[in-house]
């Protein structure tokens, strides 16, 4: 036995010995990765995420992440469901949608509806008159006297005279007169274009200009534009919905020029006119005064037909002295050089109430070509008549 271990081991001495070493496995070096990359690229991630989730207050942050300035997370996420509407909704739509869907109706001898919107007797009667002289047969006169039984001068306004309804600034009212001049106008199915006027407008060109601007185009001119501020959207009341939402709230000044299907579906409305009698209104909650005369026209085409309509009124009026009402004109502000400059403006400004002050232009665009924004002006003091008069036929040469 002994003799077997000392052979075995001679064996295992020989065969470690008749081996090769073989050289051992070589150990490389641990690669650098890039590290300091994949942090850079995780901060990075992280820090857009939150500018999008928290987005920066500052219009300087905003644009410096997106064109479209600030955006919450909420407006990256699909759009929510259509709201279903109610049988008073789905009829009005109807309707409305109908009446702009027909051809206009064709008339051979079409005509403008110049409605005047007065207390009692019109001062500028006699430029008026002047104005429509030798013009017979292309427009009609309706005058909506809210206090007393105007006296007239012109022949062009006697017996012209609707029935009228007290009318008190700021209140529904305002909107209820204009749609009973509305109303007689479209009795004339030759009245194709329908224009709103005050008692201190006044003509800015001559009547064939003013006949070719309103007839050649299939706009109707009423001012409208979206103010964030106080007194814009802060005048809307949530008891508008479900049918006025407070995205579709707008504002603009009540003088329009209106063409008949838009005329038709102002009278054919009563569902969103309702809205505005019940909650547009002075004296509202919490101390918020809303004027649906400023308010009403804008939001219902905004919502029935926003490409119809060319968002500025052909009426100008100053608001540049910053106050509750606009600039008035005295006599001795009216000259040849005042009445061109509003006759050259062709550029329409709108300034939002809040407290950025935004400044809105548009280009006043007529058929696609840029053209004069205005052919009437307001608020002049009947003193200012005899000056107009002598003026007239030298401001309103084209």
């Amino acid at each position: 036995m002994r003799l077997f271990w000392i052979k075995t081991a001679q064996v295992w001495r020989l065969g470690m010995g008749d081996m090769q070493i073989l050289p051992g496995s070589r150990h490389r070096p641990p690669l650098k990765r890039p590290v300091w990359i994949i942090v850079l690229l995780s901060l990075v991630s992280i820090f857009l995420i939150c500018a999008y989730v928290y987005p920066p207050r500052s219009s300087a942050a905003c644009y410096m992440f997106s064109s479209n300035g600030c955006k919450v997370f909420t407006d990256w996420l699909p759009p929510a469901p259509a709201r279903e509407y109610s049988d008073e909704e789905i009829a009005s739509h109807v309707v409305i949608q109908d009446i702009l869907s027909m051809p206009p109706l064709e008339s051979k001898n079409p005509k403008i509806a110049f409605m005047f919107l007065t207390p009692g007797t019109l001062p500028f009667e006699k430029l008026w008159d002047k104005f429509f002289h030798g013009h017979d047969g292309r427009f009609s006169v309706y005058v909506h006297a809210s206090r007393e039984n105007p006296i007239h001068v012109s022949r062009h306004f006697i017996n012209r005279d609707i029935r009228s309804d007290k009318v008190v600034w700021g209140k529904i009212s305002m909107v209820d007169a204009e749609k009973r001049l509305l109303g007689n106008a479209l009795k004339d199915p030759d009245n194709q274009q329908f224009v709103l006027l005050s008692d201190s407008c006044v003509p800015l060109h001559d009547f064939d200009y003013v006949y070719n601007y309103l007839m050649y185009t299939n706009v109707s001119f009423i001012d409208c534009f979206e103010d964030p501020g106080p007194h814009g959207s802060g005048r809307y009341s949530e008891h508008m919905l479900p049918e006025v939402e407070k995205k579709d709230f707008r504002k603009g000044a009540q003088w329009f020029s209106m063409k008949r299907q838009h005329a038709l579906i102002v009278m054919a409305d009563n569902l969103y006119f309702s809205k505005f009698r019940e909650y547009c209104r002075p004296g509202m909650e919490q101390g918020r005064n809303c004027y649906s005369d400023e308010h009403y026209l804008p939001t219902f085409f905004y919502m029935m037909d926003p490409g119809g309509i060319a968002n500025w009124s052909v009426t100008h009026v100053d608001w540049s002295e910053g106050k509750w009402h606009p600039k008035s004109y005295r006599a001795k502000d009216v000259t040849y050089e005042l009445l061109k400059n509003i006759t050259s403006i062709d550029e329409s400004v709108h300034v939002t109430s809040d407290q950025r002050k935004q400044v809105q232009i548009r280009p006043c665009l007529w058929n696609g070509m840029k053209r004069p924004c205005y052919l009437f002006a307001r608020k002049f003091y009947p003193e200012t008549s005899n000056a107009l008069m002598q003026l007239f036929s030298n401001y309103t040469t084209v």
